[in-house]
């Protein structure tokens, strides 16, 4: 069974910094693309920063230069370091590990529980 337990959300200033972590069970992390997503209120879920199976990080415009993904495949952990924070960064993020069918072609996503950020003064 695939579990993907977040961690690291709250509440900070604008211009602040928030560390979010996802570690992940049951799945063979090391070879599975990885993403974080949000949603804010009223609002559809939209991708924020991911890593490719190639091992490429995008990024949303919004969060391009102010958010960073990694992963530390030793932990099956992926983090979003998100700097500079502002109020329109306030949703809740999901992080998403797509598993790869590699023998029967297509994938299964997996999604965890989803964090609170609210930048607020």
């Amino acid at each position: 069974q695939v579990q993907l337990v977040e961690s690291g959300g709250g509440l900070v200033q604008p211009g602040g910094s928030l560390r979010l972590s996802c570690v992940a069970s049951g799945i063979i992390f090391s070879i599975s693309p990885v993403g974080w997503y949000r949603q804010a209120p009223g609002k559809q879920r939209e991708l924020v920063a991911e890593i490719t199976l190639g091992g490429t990080s995008n990024y949303v415009d919004s969060v391009q230069g102010r958010f960073t993904i990694s992963r530390d495949n030793a932990k099956n952990t992926v983090y979003l370091q998100m700097n500079r924070l502002t109020p329109e960064d306030t949703a809740v993020y999901y992080c998403n590990v797509r598993e790869i069918k590699w023998a029967q072609g297509g994938h299964n996503d997996y999604w965890g529980q989803g964090t609170q950020v609210t930048v607020s003064s």
